[in-house]
């Protein structure tokens, strides 16, 4: 029994899905039985992913918050506790609370597997699964966190599923083609459950199109079943039209930046306006309207002081989508990148983007055991002003001490990364 979440932590971060040879949710199940199935008693929107889970799930959250609803949000990762997985209307679980519900379950897992712990994610899931039922939430906006079909969030039956983006990620664990990770990130598809598309790339689409029909999931595709136009980007917020049959909403305000946002918004209108077709939820247009415009996620495009942008692009379609909203929110500036990242990653093409755009581009490192070492990094590099630090303190410190005046620090790649120098720029006061 842990009686504080610092020993806790601890412990369950050393928990490794590797170690455990279990077949895939079979101890998800189990486990869940022992807490009577409170999975069971959540009304949830699913989503799955490469990028822009975050930000769908934050618009989502905002709106139906906004309608008076109680609403849950499972995301990953945190950027500074693990407590920031799984809140309530934006509030954290306590530590109180997250202690009780670990206790409950590292109970179980004492007695029916002898300590045999089940991974990190699956041990938080379980955890968020147990505080959102208790709390008798209105709606639970649950995010995958790796792939879908196989994930630990993948045991309940939705009232809608989101999938936002595929991106090649993640491709010892997902495949290593668009095709096998659409397959895996649709596995949360379930049958007659409403799924609302994002993907664009064509091969990804046509394996989700072929999952959904075969489990005859009512399908809303971007670009197809609604659209996004009229883009207007300005420096604090950005404007749009959503068009999806007859219903048609002009100047729709949204605070995060970028295009890629746009469309991570339309997916959670879309999301919204087939459960209130469905009479799932009641929610007004103006909630929409305001949800959208108040919504924003920390570490996305995320503007600090002194003209520093920290955005955790961890793959090459992030990395894309960050180079464009950098072109469209400050188009004269000279950009300056400070990039970390998970080995796991594609490097190659997302070091190739920023060299297009870069001023000079600073590789460093973070202190995890999967980390990148920076000096691998750099070799990547074409760019005429490269440099590396072991410290990535060291990295950021010199890259704002040497900068000019016209000058966007952009310190990207992991999130990981970005949680760092998030903590150390409010420590700093800055």
């Amino acid at each position: 029994m842990f009686n504080t979440m610092n020993e806790c932590t601890e412990f369950i971060f050393t928990l490794k899905a590797v170690d455990h040879k279990r077949a895939p949710l079979v101890l998800m199940k189990e486990v869940l039985a022992h807490l009577e199935n409170p999975h069971n008693k959540l009304r949830v929107i699913h989503v799955a992913g490469s990028n822009g889970k975050g930000s769908t799930v934050n618009a989502l959250r905002e709106m139906l918050q906004h309608t008076g609803h109680q609403v849950g949000a499972f995301t990953s990762p945190h950027l500074e506790r693990v407590n920031e997985r799984m809140t309530i209307n934006g509030e954290p679980i306590t530590d109180e609370q997250f202690l009780y519900y670990f206790n409950k379950l590292a109970k179980i897992i004492e007695e029916q597997y002898n300590g045999d712990f089940p991974s990190f994610f699956e041990v938080v899931t379980l955890i968020m699964f147990q505080f959102f039922a208790d709390q008798e939430i209105d709606i639970a906006l649950i995010e995958t966190g790796l792939g879908g079909r196989l994930d630990a969030t993948n045991v309940v039956t939705p009232l809608l599923a989101i999938i936002t983006t595929i991106s090649l990620e993640h491709t010892a664990f997902l495949g290593d083609t668009f095709a096998k990770i659409a397959s895996e990130k649709a596995g949360i598809i379930k049958r007659g459950v409403p799924v609302v598309i994002g993907v664009s790339n064509e091969e990804a689409l046509a394996v989700i199109k072929e999952t959904a029909d075969a489990q005859q999931a009512p399908c809303f595709i971007l670009g197809q079943d609604f659209t996004v136009s009229d883009i207007l980007q300005g420096t604090d917020v950005q404007q749009f039209t959503y068009e999806k049959g007859n219903i048609v909403m002009t100047d729709i305000a949204l605070k995060m930046a970028g295009p890629h946002q746009i469309n991570n918004a339309s997916l959670a209108i879309t999301a919204i306006l087939a459960l209130r077709e469905g009479a799932a939820i009641t929610i007004s247009d103006s909630s929409i309207r305001y949800g959208l415009r108040y919504a924003h996620w920390a570490g996305r495009f995320e503007q600090w002081p002194q003209k520093i942008v920290l955005d955790g692009a961890h793959n090459s379609e992030g990395t894309a989508a960050l180079i464009q909203t950098l072109k469209n929110v400050f188009p004269k500036s000279h950009y300056r990148f400070v990039y970390a990242a998970l080995a796991d990653k594609d490097h190659a093409n997302s070091i190739a983007l920023m060299d297009d755009v870069a001023t000079s581009i600073a590789f460093t490192q973070i202190n995890l055991p999967n980390a990148m070492p920076a000096e691998d990094l750099v070799v990547l590099s074409t760019n005429a002003d490269k440099s590396y630090y072991e410290d990535w303190l060291e990295s950021v410190q010199t890259v704002l001490r040497e900068r000019a005046e016209e000058d966007i620090v952009v310190i990207t790649g992991s999130l990981y990364f970005i949680a760092g120098v998030r903590q150390w720029l409010q420590e700093e006061g800055r």
